[in-house]
């Protein structure tokens, strides 16, 4: 493939390094490994994906099988290629950081547009949401240590848990400073008279 592996293009041949399957039960092993909380994954894409590996040739058909009245579901399995692809596409984004533009970033970058008791209210709701968000990452880690899941496989959950920490401090801290008058969006010089153009300049 010309461009690099998406992440969900990436999750379709994780699974298939495992074993064959069809896309259907690729769909059962996200839900079940939680990696739709690390790749955003709709149904229509996998199948999209899919299709775009397979062309490139790095899945491959190898069987078709029906269940009762089901329509046919065809079995794919990883090619060298694209275990190869794959290995490559992981050595780079562990290796390299890559540049991301959250939208938080963008916000905070054009903060000033709001007044600072409003910024400072919607960080509090923020924080509200970060605080379920971590809840619900800490019971399915919680799930996976019941279930003896080895660390290996849960490594995107402690980053996004290590995320949400690092988010909540810093949205608590931000929205107490803006309480407390710590932060204002008025710059140091606002109140300086502007100077008068020079001889030079006015002619």
């Amino acid at each position: 493939m010309g461009r690099p592996l998406t992440p969900l293009a990436l999750t379709v041949l994780r699974m298939l390094c495992d074993r064959p399957m069809h896309p259907y039960e690729m769909q059962q092993q996200i839900r079940d490994y939680h990696y739709d909380a690390a790749v955003k994954i709709t149904h229509g894409a996998l199948y999209h994906w899919v299709e775009r590996l397979a062309a490139a040739g790095l899945i491959e058909p190898v069987e078709t099988n029906r269940e009762g009245r089901r329509p046919e579901r065809t079995v794919y399995a990883v090619t060298t290629s694209g275990r190869d692809a794959a290995q490559l596409r992981m050595a780079e984004l562990l290796s390299r950081p890559n540049p991301e533009y959250p939208l938080f970033g963008t916000a905070l970058a054009f903060v000033n547009l709001l007044p600072e008791s409003e910024v400072a209210a919607l960080l509090r709701r923020r924080v509200i949401a970060l605080e379920a968000a971590l809840a619900g990452h800490l019971t399915v880690q919680e799930a996976h240590d019941k279930r003896g899941l080895e660390r290996y496989k849960v490594l995107d959950h402690e980053l996004t848990i290590a995320q949400l920490l690092t988010e909540l401090e810093f949205c608590r801290a931000l929205a107490d400073d803006l309480e407390n008058d710590r932060l204002t969006f008025r710059d140091a010089d606002a109140s300086r008279s502007p100077e008068p153009p020079s001889t030079e300049e006015s002619c």
